[in-house]
């Protein structure tokens, strides 16, 4: 599926290459490539979002800790008790050991989910925006394309056709 999007993008290419070069009088073709990953961080609202998230991870972390802490001492107990401890002791402690293991695991995939989550509410408007302006750069500047470096089919391209830092810069400057 994917070699075929590639091969379609590849000749959506060719299509407006050859469309827009047919006629000796017609427009120079311009074409033009953004990474739309380093724009969203590279922008003021960007660098805000990631630090937001970033704090939210940090209070994840805090939050399942003391579970792990008491996980780690409850395994040193065992280790240390193992010898001296009666069958069914030992049964009991490695049953609430496998217990605490597997409430970390749910609360860490719980967490996960949440953060995925956080973090795509955080990114959507952001990313809506950054393709607003990547269509009125295109448009005010007369670009013929504009391709998404991690675009499928696109390995290649040029330093000089890359305008990331200019939609950056317009992003920045634009109002809220």
């Amino acid at each position: 599926m994917t070699r075929i999007h590639s091969l379609l993008v590849a000749a959506l290419v060719v299509v407006a290459l050859i469309a827009t070069t047919g006629a000796d009088d017609g427009p120079a073709v311009k074409i033009g490539v953004v990474d739309v990953d380093q724009a969203l961080n590279s922008t003021d609202e960007g660098k805000a979002a990631r630090e937001e998230f970033s704090r939210k991870q940090r209070e994840a972390e805090a939050e399942v800790q003391p579970m792990v802490d008491r996980f780690r001492n409850l395994q040193d107990e065992l280790k240390s008790k193992r010898y001296v401890l009666s069958d069914e002791a030992l049964f009991d402690k490695q049953v609430e050991l496998a217990e605490l293991q597997n409430k970390i695991d749910n609360k860490i995939k719980e967490i996960e989910g949440q953060l995925k989550i956080e973090q795509g509410k955080m990114i959507a408007p952001l990313r809506a925006k950054l393709i607003e302006i990547i269509g009125e750069i295109g448009k005010d500047k007369g670009f013929t394309l504009i391709l998404g470096r991690d675009a499928p089919g696109v390995m290649y391209t040029r330093e000089a056709l890359d305008i990331t830092d200019m939609v950056i810069a317009q992003f920045n400057n634009q109002k809220s």
